[in-house]
């Protein structure tokens, strides 16, 4: 039985994490850290685990929760998760870290984005773990980047596209949406409910900081520099992301042929979904589930491919692929405790 700790648990990747590893038939959850909740039950943070999670939230000591795990997930946020993350590599203990801090190879570019790295090293060193594309080297790896929910659903929606050559490098123009639990459980005035209720706005137009890892990753599938134009936006609903991509083809292809491309890319994923031609899919069908599924068409009209993907921004998008990783870095069967279908309606 794998010993797990969960570290920034009283979060809502925090609690997907402790939803779905109550499950998982080969681990135990053996510690729980929060900084603001500490000495609380999960189940008085959480109700939906009571009589089920009976841990007491502790502050977060990092030798401390060394010797009561062998893996670690940090739910922190950034900056904080690079505060610890170190100790737990150096006390060699296996590492998923679900904030921005290890996705960017380049320390200059987290420095644009956020502020100067405290242990840049571990940048190289550090796995972007997106299973679908990185499977071995996860596998072998002790500090895993786990993706951020927008550039899941972008690079998925993607990858066969670049890999194949099909589209115009420069036309590609990436429109998502998120639900509001993408913005975190803190309080904010943005995310109020009558802030957000019946409304609709897109926010960090041209400054996203999940813009540098949308174009990292896709620049190392199409094997040279990309810069893409990323919008995300802001709904009224509780979780789930819709990313609708535009690209130019390099060619005259049929939604058909393209489509066929996709399910040979994707053939053999337990978690990527194709869907028909004329078939394109919702957040509600993958809702609480670690899918990601894909649709496509070819506009002949304006020669452009539109790809629309969708996740739950966190499952898929934080908490389950976690799990993923989890499972592939331990020689788990990849799906194991992540089979659960998306809750309809």
């Amino acid at each position: 039985m794998l010993k797990v700790a969960i570290v920034g648990a009283s979060g809502y990747t925090g609690i997907e994490l402790l939803r779905i590893l109550y499950c998982h038939p080969e681990v135990a959850v053996t510690c729980v850290t929060s900084e603001r909740s500490a000495g609380k039950p999960v189940s008085g943070i959480f109700p939906t685990v009571r009589g089920r999670c009976n841990y007491i939230l502790e502050n977060l000591e990092p030798t401390r929760v060394a010797e009561k795990a062998d893996f670690i997930f940090t739910a922190l946020p950034h900056k904080a998760a690079m505060e610890v993350v170190p100790t737990f590599l150096k006390l060699g203990k296996k590492v998923v870290d679900l904030s921005a801090d290890y996705r960017l190879k380049n320390p200059a570019e987290y420095e644009a984005w956020y502020e100067p790295h405290m242990n840049p090293a571990l940048l190289k060193h550090a796995v972007y773990g997106l299973p679908e594309l990185r499977r071995e080297k996860i596998r072998k790896a002790d500090l895993i980047a786990n993706p951020g929910c927008y550039p899941t659903s972008v690079i998925l929606g993607l990858a066969p596209l670049l890999k194949k050559r099909m589209i115009d490098l420069s036309s590609v123009i990436a429109d998502s949406k998120s639900g509001v639990s993408g913005a975190g459980r803190a309080a904010k005035v943005d995310t109020l409910f009558c802030e957000v209720h019946n409304g609709f706005k897109a926010y960090g137009v041209a400054t996203h900081r999940h813009t540098p890892e949308i174009e990292q990753e896709l620049s190392l599938l199409a094997g040279e520099k990309m810069t893409v134009s990323f919008t995300p936006h802001l709904v009224p609903i509780d979780r789930g992301i819709l990313s609708t991509i535009y690209a130019q083809l390099n060619g005259l292809y049929t939604t058909e042929q393209i489509l066929k491309v996709y399910e040979e890319f994707y053939d053999g994923e337990a978690f990527v979904r194709i869907l028909p031609e004329g078939d394109f899919p919702s957040t509600r069908h993958v809702q609480g589930s670690n899918f990601c599924d894909i649709g496509l068409t070819v506009d002949p009209r304006t020669g452009r491919v539109v790809v629309v993907s969708v996740i739950d921004n966190l499952v898929k998008g934080a908490s389950g692929q976690a799990v993923q990783n989890m499972n592939i870095m331990n020689g788990f069967p990849e799906n194991m405790g992540l089979e659960t279908l998306p809750f309809f309606p």
